[in-house]
């Protein structure tokens, strides 16, 4: 088989879409030294994202489309058109080509654009709701990074459920990694941190549910329980205003910390040396960064939508994502009851055992291998 995947999306941004991409193919290349792969990458992206020492079946390409363009899947197909020894093509941000000589797997990560469709600007909402149907007739099978997802894609947009598969993430190795205690108090440091800070990681807009998250700190510093700061841990994305809004509101702009371009050992080290990570959100299609917290020994407390309860597991507390009163309880209990502490840590540990990228790769083969049978 000759596979294209598309990796254009690392050039503009390395969240959780890219990750995704760069080490799935990392694991493929692990496992798989038979078929053809060749990754497709923006013309002006010096990173070629073949794996590190990988194997000879593994080839870069380029194109010019940019990602996100309303003419993307047209000029997608003008591009693969010449190039007809594909058998399949990949897009892991879920857009197929218009047209394509061979066959479609998409991977679809969240429906959040349907379910709360308040929380896009007007062309971000414009631009995945005209996409999402087509994408997922168009495609011959989807892969869904929850069963959460899957259930989403077979409820809200009549996707037989023999097409799409559930293919669940795993974490950058890094965050399985053990960290000097000099680097992480470095980074700490740098950033004027102490230990035992509460942390949420994500981009900033709406469905992150940051300013109730924002309200429940100001009610636990009221409390006396807790004087560590909160740590904002991402980009700013869409229509963040209301964040910074209502950290003024609080008067809490010496308390609450925004930390941008902080990736990979940076953020372990975070992880390391918080006292707990909080992902109140509207909706999650899959929520790594509490996968991410496990594995570095942190506690996580989620809200109850989306996959979060599927991600954290019986290892982390879940909540109603509105609940202030709760979240302020929770959170104070978390920090300041040790052993509670610790008996989440050693589940956290043991949960996240059971996320592996090899097992992703393998899930994802198989599904290249079905689609061409």
């Amino acid at each position: 088989m000759h596979i294209g995947i598309d990796t254009r999306l690392p050039f503009y941004q390395k969240g959780g879409i890219s990750q995704y991409t760069i080490h799935l193919i990392t694991a493929l290349a692990q496992i798989d030294q038979e078929n053809q792969y060749h990754l497709f990458h923006l013309w002006k992206d010096k990173e070629s994202y073949l794996p590190t020492n990988h194997p000879p079946n593994f080839h870069h390409r380029t194109l010019y489309t940019p990602c996100h363009h309303k003419l993307e899947r047209w000029s997608l197909s003008a591009e693969l058109l010449p190039r007809p020894y594909l058998d399949l093509w990949h897009s892991p941000d879920f857009i197929p080509p218009q047209f394509n000589p061979g066959r479609n797997v998409i991977t679809v990560h969240d429906l959040n654009f349907i379910y709360y469709p308040q929380f896009l600007t007007a062309d971000s909402r414009r631009y995945y709701l005209d996409q999402i149907e087509w994408a997922v007739q168009k495609a011959d099978h989807i892969s869904a990074d929850s069963h959460h997802s899957r259930r989403d894609l077979i409820e809200q947009l009549n996707v037989p459920p023999e097409k799409v598969t559930t293919v669940h993430l795993s974490v950058n190795p890094l965050y399985q990694k053990s960290y000097q205690t000099a680097d992480i108090e470095a980074t700490l440091a740098k950033h004027n941190l102490p230990k035992g800070f509460i942390l949420a990681v994500g981009t900033l807009e709406p469905r992150k549910n940051l300013p109730m998250l924002i309200e429940v700190y100001h009610h636990l510093r009221q409390s006396g329980k807790v004087d560590v700061p909160l740590v904002l841990v991402g980009r700013k994305g869409w229509l963040f205003e209301e964040i910074f809004d209502t950290i003024n509101k609080f008067k809490l702009q010496d308390h609450v910390h925004h930390l941008s371009g902080v990736y990979d050992e940076a953020l372990a080290h975070l992880y390391h040396a918080a006292g707990v990570l909080v992902t109140p959100s509207h909706y999650e299609g899959f929520g790594l960064p509490a996968l991410e917290a496990q594995n570095c020994g942190c506690p996580v407390i989620v809200s109850e939508r989306g996959s979060l309860p599927e991600i954290a597991g019986n290892a982390g507390k879940i909540l109603p994502a509105d609940d202030v009163n709760l979240w302020v309880e929770t959170i104070g209990k978390v920090l300041t009851d040790s052993q509670l502490r610790q008996d989440m840590i050693e589940r956290g540990f043991t949960h996240c055992q059971t996320f592996s990228w090899r097992h992703a790769a393998e899930t994802t083969r198989h599904i290249y291998q079905s689609v061409l049978s």
